[in-house]
């Protein structure tokens, strides 16, 4: 990662469990300096202890307001982010999850793991290091948003991830071509399925892939040398791959920039 040159940054979400931790510690124990997020405080502080030199940034990703307030603490840090891997998410829950809405009316799923990193990156790319990367952890388990239905009816945990993360997939190919993106690169990356994580056992199956998997597949679109340039790709593990068609669809791409607009001129009318 880091050999004898200037300590590179990073900032992740959603480090206190799972997939960011470790990629957290991966990186921190590499020789980066690594800004790490959770919305709990108590457990930032345990995750922390395997992060040396780590910065912890406490936010709810479910909250918009949160996450303009995080991007505004991100924007300051010196010297700027090379890195931001936007690793937090909620998955299908258990088999009986019922509808959960965030703070700001969205389906919670969408509200996490589509409009929160794509608004964090929007509001920090501006302010992100020339050259850096800008990693979205998605997945190849994706699934059609009907954008008439946005509660999601008859509502189903699983069914809500996939459109979630499809959704994450076309709005990286959207702001990838952004010109507050002209600095940075934006790509999204299925990191393994069925990791072993709180989040795929809460949902009652069993892992099929460790950890590390996970981290491999994550790092090498954060860091290989041969992606320098590369944006707006999708990849599976470390290789290409095509994502849902709803995600190249022009018109979802457009309905999901204008959600997205949307919050933030908020920012700019607060």
């Amino acid at each position: 990662m880091t050999c004898g040159g200037p300590v590179r940054t990073a900032l992740i979400t959603g480090t206190t469990s799972g997939l960011g931790k470790m990629l957290a510690a991966t990186l921190a124990q590499s020789g980066w300096l690594v800004y790490f997020h959770g919305r709990d405080v108590g457990r930032l502080q345990e995750a922390g202890r395997l992060i040396p030199g780590g910065v912890a940034m406490c936010a709810d990703l479910g909250s918009i307001s949160q996450v303009r307030r995080l991007a505004a603490e991100a924007s300051t840090i010196t010297p700027a982010i090379d890195l931001l891997i936007n690793n937090a998410g909620v998955g299908y829950g258990p088999p009986d999850q019922e509808r959960e809405i965030g703070s700001d009316g969205y389906e919670l799923r969408f509200a996490v793991n589509c409009i929160a990193p794509l608004l964090l990156s929007s509001l920090l790319a501006p302010h992100m290091a020339p050259g850096g990367r800008i990693v979205n952890v998605g997945s190849v388990n994706q699934g059609p948003f009907d954008i008439d239905d946005l509660l999601l009816e008859p509502y189903r945990g699983d069914a809500a991830y996939q459109r979630s993360k499809m959704a994450l997939s076309a709005g990286t190919f959207s702001l990838a071509v952004d010109p507050r993106f002209s600095q940075v690169t934006m790509n999204c990356v299925h990191p393994g399925s069925r990791l072993d994580t709180p989040m795929v056992r809460i949902s009652g199956v069993s892992p099929l892939n460790d950890l590390s998997t996970g981290v491999d597949a994550v790092l090498h679109v954060a860091t290989a040398p041969a992606l320098d340039g590369v944006t707006g790709a999708f990849f599976d593990g470390a290789a290409p791959a095509r994502a849902h068609p709803q995600a190249y669809s022009a018109e979802f791409q457009s309905w999901l920039r204008r959600v997205l607009d949307r919050e933030m001129h908020k920012t700019v009318r607060q």
